[in-house]
């Protein structure tokens, strides 16, 4: 069985279909989910869609894009929602210019809040980074020598440096769609290199659909593409992958507790 660590079941783009996308999942060996948030001030959302199911977490956070949006977001607001039993993780937030154009001090201001959170609360932190990988590693190491926390670099696609700082600062590399396209090499050389024991899977539904199927809404049963791919690229069974980045998840979220 797998675990979609990271889509976005509350997106309108599931409204008319949600249960029926699950059932994919599910036929598939999808065996539990977690609904990512992207504003804390709309928490409720990913929240209400986790209550609706009992294989359904979910986080809250302020994806970097709309910093500008919760500017003025702190740990005192965040950590009083990490509270519901069924918030197992704080994010995605992070450092994004390229497919953003929030304000770039706001977004190192608004990912430091979650840092904070994530190092009062002790549940993992979602992180999003694109092609930032300079500040991301210099913030990420700073914070983690202040007070430790766990955390896994979502969608993983950094060089060298960030590849280096998560391996070295014992953080999770997730795995999605973007393993599966042509000009990714750089992505299928880090998903070979790191420890069995640092993998996640994901398919940030409703984007980020693997190849060949760009173009498509993404959904949850295409995470066995990804895992087709992964398992292949390590010489292993995809059994044995299951296995793993299943365990990895309950080790990395706790608070989920096994299923």
């Amino acid at each position: 069985m797998f675990v979609d660590s990271h889509l976005h079941l509350d997106f309108d783009d599931f409204a008319e279909d949600r249960e029926a996308v699950m059932a994919r999942a599910a036929a598939v060996g999808i065996d539990a989910y977690v609904n990512i948030g992207i504003r804390v001030r709309s928490a409720a959302r990913v929240i209400a869609i986790a209550e609706r199911y009992p294989n359904v977490f979910c986080t809250v956070g302020t994806l970097p894009h709309l910093a500008d949006e919760e500017a003025d977001v702190t740990a005192e607001e965040i950590i009083p929602l990490t509270r519901h039993p069924k918030v197992i993780g704080i994010g995605e937030v992070g450092l994004d210019r390229l497919y953003g154009n929030a304000d770039w001090n706001t977004q190192k201001r608004v990912f430091s809040a979650h840092i904070e959170a994530a190092q009062q609360t002790g549940l993992p932190l979602v992180i999003h980074s694109v092609r930032e990988d300079d500040s991301m590693s210099e913030m990420l190491r700073r914070a983690i020598a202040e007070k430790p926390f766990a955390f896994v670099v979502h969608a993983f696609s950094g060089g060298p440096l960030l590849l280096k700082t998560t391996l070295d600062l014992g953080g999770y590399f997730g795995f999605g769609g973007l393993l599966t396209y042509r000009d990714n090499e750089h992505i299928r050389h880090a998903a070979q290199r790191v420890p069995m024991d640092r993998i996640l899977l994901e398919t940030d539904s409703p984007s980020m659909v693997p190849a060949p199927l760009e173009g498509d809404r993404n959904e949850p049963a295409n995470l066995l593409t990804t895992a087709t791919l992964l398992a292949a690229l390590r010489g292993i069974e995809i059994d044995v992958l299951a296995k793993a980045s299943t365990d990895n998840f309950y080790r990395l979220f706790s608070k989920a507790g096994r299923m």
